[in-house]
């Protein structure tokens, strides 16, 4: 390497190596691995393949292991039946594995709890007599239900199997949760208006829309000890409205994630596309910076770390070159957030953190989609 790489990746390796904190947990570097969507879970029930996926990537440095979407236990909480589930004797005992073998590798985990909602067609698997529901029965970008509008006897099942799953979390040994509320799925459908056309005190402006998920987030902090992290991940973007937003303004976002913190939010998961973007005009801060900046709690960033080329067009077949790291390691030593959550890097190369902390950038190869084939 030139002088000048040798010192970039020196730096690199100092400032994602300082450790940091969410609630009673210490993360020793901040380096995350984004949650990745694999279903290479049978049944439900992930196996030795996928605990030893993520425990190779927590020996190689990473600090903390967030893990693909797992299902609550609703009927209509998914699509697949090999995406795993967090409910059931055989799905805990699989994910106990995977608790287990992450810390004996020395890293920290935590699983994301996740219902689709309108994402689910009827029949799906794996309840497939299910109905689809949401907020008003309506997928994105339709102007008719084609599903259930959840009654209150809904809404209550649902923030009741997100309690249980999280208790389930932290009684088989995982360091924390973390909550889907992103990408247009069941908790996002609540938050964004376009999804959302309930006359209830559910539905209206943005505060009204914060309840149910601000109410899932309450009966979690409940059934979780008081130092255990409680994380939310949310975005502006939905599946299919890539240019939709929750919020115009860092006031209209305020709005949003104030009913959240009230309710036992330790940190949030700020999911955009491509981090180094500027979320609202006249600041540079990304969408993890403005959340920090409103909240005061620690934010992890994400979207297209390490790599050019967006990841959507990735999981579609197409691959990304090697990206400079410079914009992200100004962002962390200027503390606009606290964590960075690594994707398809870590799917190409599980020692991604390990080179990167060792200041081994030359030793990192672009991404290839043949990684989303395998639990490599």
């Amino acid at each position: 390497m030139t002088v000048a790489a040798t010192e970039a990746a020196s730096r690199a390796a100092e400032i994602l190596s300082r450790p940091t904190s969410i609630n009673g947990l210490t993360v020793p570097n901040r380096i995350a691995m984004a949650p990745m969507t694999r279903a290479f879970s049978p049944g439900g029930i992930p196996g030795e393949d996928v605990a030893s996926y993520y425990a190779r990537r927590a020996a190689a440095g990473v600090g903390l292991i967030v893990t693909e979407g797992t299902y609550v236990g609703h009927e209509s909480a998914g699509l697949s039946d090999r995406i795993p589930r967090f409910h059931g004797a055989e799905q805990l005992a699989g994910w106990t594995k995977v608790a287990d073998a992450v810390h004996a590798a020395g890293g920290a985990i935590v699983p994301q709890l996740w219902h689709i909602g309108m994402v689910r067609q009827a029949g799906q698997p794996p309840f497939a007599e299910a109905p689809a529901v949401g907020p008003s029965g309506l997928r994105i970008g339709a102007e008719e239900p084609t599903g259930k509008a959840m009654t209150q006897q809904d809404l209550d099942d649902v923030i009741g199997a997100f309690a249980e799953a999280a208790a389930a979390v932290e009684r088989i040994g995982f360091d924390g949760v973390e909550l889907h509320g992103a990408h247009g799925y069941l908790i996002d459908q609540f938050l964004w208006e376009g999804t959302n056309r309930r006359t209830d005190a559910y539905g209206g402006d943005p505060v009204a829309r914060t309840k149910f998920g601000a109410e899932i987030v309450a009966a979690v902090r409940a059934a979780v000890s008081a130092d255990f992290p409680v994380i939310f991940r949310y975005s502006q973007w939905k599946q299919d409205a890539y240019d939709a937003r929750l919020a115009e303004t860092p006031e209209e976002l305020e709005a949003v994630l104030a009913p959240l913190v009230a309710a036992g939010v330790d940190a949030f998961h700020a999911s955009t596309r491509r981090y180094w973007l500027p979320e609202f005009e006249g600041s540079d801060l990304n969408l993890a910076g403005w959340t920090k900046k409103l909240t005061g709690k620690p934010t992890i960033t994400v979207g297209s770390v390490g790599l050019n080329g967006d990841f959507i067009k990735a999981f579609q077949g197409e691959g990304a070159e090697l990206g400079s790291l410079d914009n992200l390691l100004d962002r962390l030593e200027r503390d606009e957030f606290d964590l960075v959550a690594v994707g398809r890097a870590l799917l190409q190369d599980p020692r991604w953190a390990e080179k990167v902390l060792a200041g081994r950038v030359t030793e990192l190869a672009p991404y290839d989609p043949a990684a989303l084939k395998s639990l490599s």
